[in-house]
């Protein structure tokens, strides 16, 4: 609100400096026409200054205008001196200039090419595309270990590399209620195996460790169909829906798929 009143306040005192310029002009031009007041010119003497003031404009040479700079077009008074030796079939050929904007687009390339040559290829001033990437992925890995290192985000620190077998109850049944809405139309409610494999026998098709069923869960097996949960599950639910099926182990639910895999 303050910044706005500021700004306003700002506006009001621009416009009463204009204002104030222009009333000093007037004053200053009522004056001057109070101490020498300029002559009244006769219809003659108006007539005669017309005619001197196009004569004068004859003699002057026309300026191109800045659309016609910029074009590089010339008037046609002008033609005839742009006319070539040669004709066709008495059709003269005009020898137009380049036009101005095309000479600034042209030279303003070369000169483009130059700058980003020695900055990018030959001094190394700024990184090319790879390089940039490379940055972006080292920034981005720091902001994410940054990021687990909040409180808070304890849970977000478990992999693939550091996930442990969990026993808690409560645990053990989210995960299963969790197993039920996203592994179930694949490996059945009873993991005993659909399109996926069976998840209840001695059998593994990418490991059968906490670790190893992680990694599946969280990458996925894009080959087989099986997308990557990562972004969908969090690494702690990952870690406990991993401890749950590893509970499944031995329940030999009816309907239950052939073995696939090695087995463990």
């Amino acid at each position: 609100m303050t910044e706005l009143f500021i700004c306003l306040l700002l506006a009001v005192a621009i416009i009463i400096l204009g204002v104030s310029l222009l009333i000093l002009k007037v004053i200053n031009i009522y004056a001057h026409e109070v101490l020498n007041p300029s002559p009244f010119a006769t219809k003659e003497e108006k007539e005669q200054q017309r005619v001197d003031l196009d004569r004068a404009k004859a003699i002057l040479p026309s300026k191109p205008s800045i659309l016609e700079k910029i074009m590089g077009l010339k008037p046609i008074s002008e033609e005839k001196e742009l006319i070539m030796e040669h004709t066709f079939d008495g059709i003269a050929e005009l020898d137009n200039p380049t036009p101005a904007w095309f000479m600034v687009l042209f030279y303003g390339t070369m000169i483009f090419a130059i700058v980003y040559l020695t900055t990018y290829h030959v001094f190394g001033w700024a990184p090319l595309q790879e390089e940039e990437y490379a940055i972006e992925l080292k920034q981005a890995d720091e902001a994410k270990a940054a990021m687990l290192l909040k409180p808070g985000n304890a849970a977000n620190k478990i992999n693939e590399n550091n996930v442990e077998i969990t026993k808690d109850a409560a645990e053990l049944k989210t995960a299963g209620i969790l197993f039920k809405s996203t592994c179930a139309p694949c490996h059945g409610e009873n993991a005993q195996g659909i399109v996926g494999p069976n998840l209840t026998d001695a059998y593994w098709l990418h490991g059968g460790t906490v670790k190893e069923i992680f990694k599946t869960i969280k990458y996925g097996v894009p080959d087989k169909g099986m997308i990557a949960w990562e972004k969908t599950i969090r690494p702690q639910q990952i870690a406990e829906l991993a401890s749950y099926i590893l509970t499944l182990q031995g329940t030999n639910p009816s309907g239950a798929k052939a073995p696939q895999g090695n087995k463990l």
